[in-house]
């Protein structure tokens, strides 16, 4: 066992395993970032698009189905092969196309949880619809959706090993190139165990910095 670890967790091993990890954090945090910028948005229009701007909630209504039922991995081969870049970039833009619709999804749930009533009281205080939405009525709607935000966002985190089928240098796949060095099956499970390691600890460490945060919302 000693010895499987020691070929397996090299100088050399180990800094080209956690510059994958690196640019698994980086495309994360982008795909993120952007993603709820995204959806934010798709939500906001879904909701709120009356009369004219009804064609804008039917034209989100349509994206966010789309791209919902039909599987990240697809999307991330298409975007690669097609979209010319950055391949940093890249990924996030693929990664951003299909959550954006599920962040739409989680954020609209929020929005129709805020009882009506409320557009009414703030109207009635000289509050305009712009200042009702930023004021009264998102500040909520994010403190309603963050388990479900938290569940995305550590799915997003772990959805970054499809980008393996591309090459990018993320986790998975430099981890997959020190296993290619590997003939003992003991090594093997041995590096299979750190990767589920290190998945682990990011995920749950955002799972309670996110439970602190709200509970500190109170």
């Amino acid at each position: 066992m000693a010895e499987q670890i020691r070929l397996i967790f090299t100088p050399d091993n180990f800094t080209f395993m956690m510059k994958g990890l690196g640019m698994t954090v980086m495309i994360s945090i982008g795909a993120v970032f952007f993603s709820i910028l995204f959806g934010s948005l798709l939500a906001l229009i879904r909701t709120y698009a009356k009369g004219k701007a009804s064609i804008l909630a039917k034209i989100v209504a349509a994206y966010t189905e789309f791209f919902r039922c039909t599987p990240n991995l697809l999307w991330i081969l298409w975007i690669y092969f097609t979209v010319k870049g950055d391949k940093v970039w890249v990924s996030i833009f693929a990664i951003t196309l299909f959550t954006s619709a599920v962040m739409s999804e989680i954020f609209r749930g929020g929005l129709n949880s805020i009882p009506k009533g409320q557009f009414e009281a703030a109207e009635s205080q000289g509050f305009s619809f712009p200042q009702t939405i930023v004021y009264i009525v998102w500040p909520q709607t994010f403190k309603k959706v963050i388990p479900a935000l938290l569940s995305q966002v550590i799915t997003v985190i772990k959805d970054t090993s499809f980008l393996r089928m591309v090459d990018i240098a993320e986790f998975m796949r430099n981890c997959s190139v020190v296993m290619g060095t590997l003939s003992d099956v003991r090594g093997m499970m041995i590096l299979y165990a750190f990767e589920a390691l290190c998945y682990f600890v990011i995920c749950f460490g955002i799972s309670i910095a996110v439970r602190r945060y709200r509970k500190s919302l109170g």
